[in-house]
């Protein structure tokens, strides 16, 4: 099986290097280069032909969503996962519209971030659910809330239903094929989205919500 080759475009040299080492760390992921602007983000895109590219949208010279755009006319099978450390519906409305199969914040976890390069690099968008927010009230029309767990990953919502049937973090770990501590960190993200404050309140809330397994 060949390796995910990937493309790094960041100005801050120790974002680019810091996502290289965790990335050489997975066997299913090659970086093939990492860029700090747009020219050399779109020369190495023509030289290596990456699979993904993570882009950044603060960029000198021509901003990433602009670099995107550049990028899709000349490699349109390449698929572009945003990086960034900006949520705005602007942003996120434009890096949709130039092209981008997804849009996640810098503050992604590990798992998260492996799982949505893994999936744009099957033509599956991935979003950070301050991103999936704004698409919902394009869709609808309107300002109005979505559902709390409509923002959950498909990971997050695997383990709300682990947590519904009673499983612990080792079993659910164990289940997934997950350390116990990248579960612990799902579980504290899954809180957080469906403003629970331990398992019982969301094992409720998936009973109530109609999201737990029926036996």
């Amino acid at each position: 099986m060949k390796p995910i080759r990937v493309l790094i475009v960041d100005d801050h040299e120790i974002v680019r290097e810091g996502l290289q080492i965790l990335l050489s760390e997975e066997a299913d992921f090659e970086v093939v280069g990492m860029a700090s602007d747009s020219e050399s983000a779109l020369a190495l895109t023509t030289l290596h032909n990456p699979d993904v590219i993570l882009m950044d949208i603060v960029l000198p010279g021509l901003d990433g969503i602009e670099t995107t755009r550049r990028v899709l006319s000349v490699r349109p099978s390449t698929k572009v996962l945003v990086l960034t450390s900006y949520s705005d519906d602007q942003r996120v409305r434009n890096a949709i519209q130039a092209g981008a199969i997804g849009y996640l914040l810098k503050d992604v976890l590990k798992p998260e971030l492996l799982s949505a390069i893994r999936s744009a690099a099957e033509g599956k968008p991935a979003l950070h659910p301050d991103a999936q927010k704004f698409l919902m009230r394009q869709i609808t029309g309107t300002d109005g809330e979505v559902p709390p767990h409509t923002l959950l990953t498909t990971r997050e919502f695997d383990i709300l239903q682990l947590i519904a049937e009673g499983k612990s973090n080792k079993e659910i770990a164990l289940h997934l094929h997950l350390t116990e501590g990248t579960v612990k960190g799902y579980i504290s993200t899954i809180f957080d989205k469906l403003g629970v404050a331990d398992r019982t309140q969301a094992a409720l809330y998936a009973v109530e919500h109609g999201l737990a397994k029926t036996k």
